[in-house]
């Protein structure tokens, strides 16, 4: 196994930082045991809310794994809902081109490298639900860490150390199979492995060198990120040497071939339902880790009075965290008690979706489910219904859907408002209450303004900006840079 801590991309990393690296990857081992040398294997089973696409779902087996033809692996974690998110993108597009999706949850094992993720991935959600309560926390720590802190080489060193963790899991893939990972330590994990047809594709639009995993093809989705990247702005308080022309690619938009194939079809429902009248589709979304109540809270009490008037309709899922609805429930004193719930009935859920097009519907509909697939999808299935995404500027500020962005949580988040913003199918970020007002009155009764943004969508469609999914499986195949 190749050291990728000491020099990363011919930057060298000082020993001290790399001593530290290893120090910490050694206390996960005493904390979780060391795995190395045992030899895991995996078997597919199927995972019935993504049936559609003939997804497997890789789990432990006593006997080695069995690929079928024209495999493409889609390594990934559960880190808030964005890279489960990023990961049914992928899939999507390639079952769309002809290739079966597989499945790789790193995290969901019980392997060393496994629990590796789950820990730090426990500190990272509960990090982020303080920083929602606690603004000193927020603006001292919480924000510099996400903007800043995550930027810095010499934090790419401590994962690559860790990411070594995860190569056991990988004993029965073939070195060539396509492997397109949705965070960098499944990129890191893969190249660690040896595999020679890896793909990083990078979330967000702030460059951080958090998702550096050298030996893999790196991927982002605007050319702001692009260039960021190339150049390694900010790794570092010196001068960096550049990524490799053969490790970088803007490819656009990481979009579920659902939602880019029926772009022009929505957006032409979309408008004519804001020209006849009908109920303002609202969609609103509770993030993987759960935070952003007040948030939550502020935006329900402005679109209570809209529902009552029959002008707005509102989706809300709360992917998995019941709790949310409690607290907002109990906030807003039984207001969502007389609400259609689709709580742990995908089923149900699913058969409402399929006939939206069809009726006019009031009210309030809300989703939550247990299962973490059906928690992330629902919105996903949602979005082709909507009128508007009411959502934070993280990995939903890249789909092809009407956005009103409210404020960010993590730091790096404010670049993908900016990106949304400019590339003309979202809202500018709306920091406080009477930002979030006025563009909300704005778009519920501005009916030009509100058909820019679809118009707008159409064409950012026919210039491929959403297209990011399809071209991370084909770059996945190929291997390569061409």
């Amino acid at each position: 196994m190749k050291d990728r801590s000491s020099v990363i991309f011919g930057n060298q990393i000082s020993p001290k930082v790399v001593k530290k690296a290893e120090k910490k990857k050694n206390s996960f081992l005493r904390k979780f045991g060391d795995d190395s040398k045992k030899e895991y294997h995996l078997s597919m089973v199927d995972i019935p809310s993504l049936k559609h696409w003939g997804v497997k779902n890789l789990v432990l087996s006593d006997k080695p794994l069995e690929l079928p033809e024209k495999p493409l692996i889609v390594g990934n974690i559960r880190m808030g809902f964005g890279h489960y998110r990023i990961s049914m993108a992928i899939a999507s597009c390639a079952k769309a081109l002809g290739y079966n999706p597989i499945w790789f949850d790193l995290a969901s094992f019980n392997a060393t490298g496994s629990k590796m993720i789950s820990y730090q991935n426990d500190l990272y959600s509960t990090a982020s639900k303080i920083s929602q309560k606690s603004k000193l926390f927020n603006v001292l720590f919480w924000e510099k860490l996400n903007s800043e802190g995550f930027r810095k080489l010499v934090y790419n060193a401590g994962d690559q150390k860790n990411s070594e963790l995860l190569v056991p899991l990988f004993n029965d893939f073939p070195k060539d199979v396509p492997y397109v990972a949705t965070h960098a330590w499944p990129s890191q994990g893969a190249v660690h492995a040896g595999l020679t047809h890896v793909v990083n594709a990078i979330p967000d639009n702030w460059p951080m060198a958090l998702h550096l995993s050298e030996g893999a093809i790196h991927t982002v989705q605007t050319d702001f990120a692009y260039l960021g990247y190339k150049m390694m702005n900010g790794f570092d308080s010196k001068i960096l040497k550049p990524m490799p022309d053969d490790s970088l690619a803007n490819i656009g938009h990481y979009v579920d071939h659902e939602l880019v194939s029926n772009v022009e079809e929505d957006c032409k429902a979309r408008i004519e339902r804001r020209n006849d009248g009908s109920p303002f589709r609202v969609l609103l979304t509770v993030g993987g880790a759960g935070a952003g109540a007040k948030q939550f809270l502020m935006i329900m009490k402005r679109l209570l009075p809209f529902v009552k008037e029959n002008k707005v309709t509102l989706f809300l899922n709360f992917g998995d965290h019941l709790k949310m609805y409690d607290f907002l429930n109990k906030k807003l004193k039984g207001s969502l008690d007389g609400a259609k719930k689709f709580f742990n009935d995908f089923e149900g859920f699913s058969s409402f979706v399929d006939n939206l097009d069809n009726e006019e519907v009031k009210g309030i509909y809300l989703v939550e489910n247990d299962g973490k697939f059906e928690a992330v999808y629902s919105t996903n299935m949602l979005m082709r219904k909507a009128d508007l995404l009411i959502t934070k500027p993280s990995e939903l500020a890249y789909y092809p859907i009407p956005k009103l962005f409210q404020q960010h949580i993590g730091g790096h988040e404010v670049y993908g408002a900016i990106h949304g913003e400019e590339v003309g199918d979202s809202t500018f970020e709306c920091q406080d209450d009477l930002s979030f007002n006025r563009m909300f009155n704005a778009l519920l009764t501005d009916n030009k303004l509100y058909a820019s943004l679809c118009e707008n969508i159409i064409r950012n469609k026919k210039n491929g900006l959403y297209d990011g999914g399809y071209k991370a499986v084909e770059l996945a195949v190929k291997g390569k840079l061409v």
